[in-house]
């Protein structure tokens, strides 16, 4: 058995640890948050009161016995918790983003080399059945190559989200609005099937909550992959100044066809094809809500299973190199451009 602790007993934290609950070998037996009596609570609701709870992750180091944790904390936290885990040559899985510096990149790069603990990083749309299925139909060749994409993310988040937090909205503890935090996963899945950008511009605004936060509420980037007179390019739009949580649109132009994802369901057609060919995902009791994505549950799992194995896991830090600097590169261009 796997001995593992949560750090964060917030909301993303209890949808880890529903993903953890279900998972044979895995003993879910700590929880660390500064508010200790939410990981009382958690150790009540998730072990009966037997997980030992603790109020810094310290702590929970030091008396805690562990073999993974968890990172569910504030972003600029990520960095810190997770390098104090890997010194211990404890493995760590880490909820998004990996770090919101370049700085804190590297000093995590350098953590992980140094460390007997192996780094995954919860990027758990890539798992999403509907993720799956768009990479069968690029691998089946059945449109050819990419030539181009488009990702859209509208969705809502109002004032009390911010003001409530006590780290949201700030540049200093959340690194960035909309892109670094909601839509992240979105841009990860688009650069995950076109790869990695040549050429970036950005754009970055705060519409409806100017007084509010100083991070953006809006971002539009453009990136091209390939050079020539017919480049491989994406455009991408984020927003949080929507009325409601919208599914995300991702849509890929290939040689010989298109294909779309949409929240639960995906399409494909050829051009030469009048209907398209509609794949719908199961609906089940994945944990969190269904804009996250319902992938959290396969991403922990396999986290799991490589750590027993040995097996290389997907979404290890080199996996996520390429989402990350794409995110620092847009906020830089979008910058550059406001001075």
């Amino acid at each position: 058995m796997v001995r593992v602790g949560i750090v964060g007993c917030g909301g993303i934290g209890r949808v880890h640890a529903k993903s953890l609950k279900g998972l044979s070998n895995v003993n879910l037996c700590a929880f660390a948050d500064i508010q200790k009596e939410r990981a009382e609570e958690y150790s009540k609701e998730y072990t009966g009161g037997e997980a030992g709870v603790y109020g810094t992750l310290e702590e929970m180091l030091e008396y805690g016995d562990l073999d993974a944790i968890h990172i569910c904390t504030p972003h600029f936290c990520h960095v810190e918790l997770a390098v104090a885990g890997l010194k211990k040559d404890i493995s760590v899985f880490m909820e998004k983003p990996p770090a919101i510096t370049r700085e804190q990149y590297r000093v995590l790069c350098e953590a992980e080399k140094e460390s007997e603990g192996r780094l995954g990083i919860c990027f758990q749309n890539r798992y999403n059945e509907t993720s799956q299925e768009v990479g069968r139909i690029l691998r089946e060749g059945i449109l050819g190559k990419v030539k181009g994409g488009r990702a859209f993310v509208t969705w809502n988040r109002g004032q009390s989200y911010y003001t409530d937090s006590g780290w949201r909205g700030s540049l200093n503890t959340e690194g960035g609005g909309v892109l670094i935090n909601q839509s992240v996963h979105t841009l990860d899945l688009l650069l995950y099937w076109l790869g990695k950008p040549i050429k970036t511009e950005a754009t970055i605004s705060n519409h409806h909550l100017k007084d509010v936060v100083e991070v953006e509420d809006t971002v539009e980037a453009y990136m091209e992959f390939t050079e020539g007179e017919d480049p491989v390019r994406a455009t991408f739009y984020a927003t949080t100044a929507f009325g409601y949580d919208a599914p995300i649109l991702i849509e890929l132009v290939c040689e010989k066809g298109v294909v779309r994802l949409e929240g639960g369901s995906v399409w494909y057609r050829t051009w030469e094809e009048e209907e398209p060919i509609y794949f719908q995902e199961a609906r089940g009791l994945a944990p969190g809500k269904e804009y996250w994505g319902r992938g959290h549950e396969a991403c922990i799992k396999d986290f799991y299973h490589c750590l027993e194995t040995g097996e290389a896991y997907g979404n290890d830090l080199p996996s996520v190199e390429n989402t990350f600097n794409t995110v620092m590169d847009i906020y830089e261009s979008a910058r550059n451009k406001e001075r």
